[in-house]
């Protein structure tokens, strides 16, 4: 399975030639360097909440328009993609599949930002080998622990680093996936992105240093 991150929180899954797309948020477009086209080959878009590094209505219109993929969303999203005009299918939680994609739907809770109400908000194990809680750093997913890939919040307004490392530190994935990142610039992302990897080589968890545009990993599925 191969693992694609375009900014921030965009993330592009890839197996037996099905692309499963993650969360294109205005971050991901905010500065041109990733536009709409290169998403035009996708096959599936999953929203995962309404905050706007997640969700930009307008882009996505373009992906789905050129890459005519169906969307899968809880209903909160999907309330304001009915507005928009954008066609999408409401996913409760459980088991779904997308192409090859086995995709386990959990409700999750957003750690809390100041003077905002939590959204709704679904996270998933993808493959029985990759847990992507999003904006949540719930004890509930612990039930987790052990997993192959943890995609991991890196920085955000609601978390500092002890609290991001504390739950990482509990849930002993066997790699982690930095994503959240859009905030900062390179130079800074590349510091703290060492910082994190010489806190979790202690632990025997590998941290792949991924931020530019298209970085991937590869990671086995059997």
């Amino acid at each position: 399975m191969k693992i694609s991150k375009y900014l921030h929180s965009c993330l592009v899954f890839e197996l037996d030639g099905h692309k499963l797309l993650f969360d294109p948020g205005k971050f991901t477009f905010a500065e041109g360097i990733v536009t709409p086209d290169r998403f035009a080959d996708v096959n599936s878009i999953i929203i995962t909440h309404i905050h706007p590094d997640h969700l930009d209505t307008e882009n996505l219109k373009k992906i789905t328009d050129l890459s005519g993929a169906p969307i899968y969303t809880n209903a909160q999203v999907g309330e304001a993609l009915q507005k928009a005009g954008i066609d999408h299918t409401v996913w409760h939680d459980g088991i779904h599949y997308a192409g090859p994609f086995k995709l386990e739907a959990i409700a999750v809770i957003h750690e809390p930002i100041l003077d905002n109400p939590l959204p709704q908000m679904t996270g998933f194990v993808i493959n029985d080998k990759v847990l992507h809680p999003v904006d949540s750093m719930e004890d509930a997913l612990l039930k987790y622990k052990g997993i192959e890939l943890l995609i991991m919040v890196t920085m955000a307004p609601f978390a500092n680093e002890l609290r991001i490392t504390g739950f990482a530190d509990k849930l002993q994935p066997k790699q982690i996936l930095p994503v959240h990142d859009g905030y900062a610039k390179e130079f800074f992302i590349k510091q703290r992105y060492e910082a994190y990897k010489k806190h979790f080589d202690k632990q025997n968890i590998k941290f792949n240093e991924i931020y530019k545009p298209g970085d991937s990993i590869n990671i086995s599925i059997n």
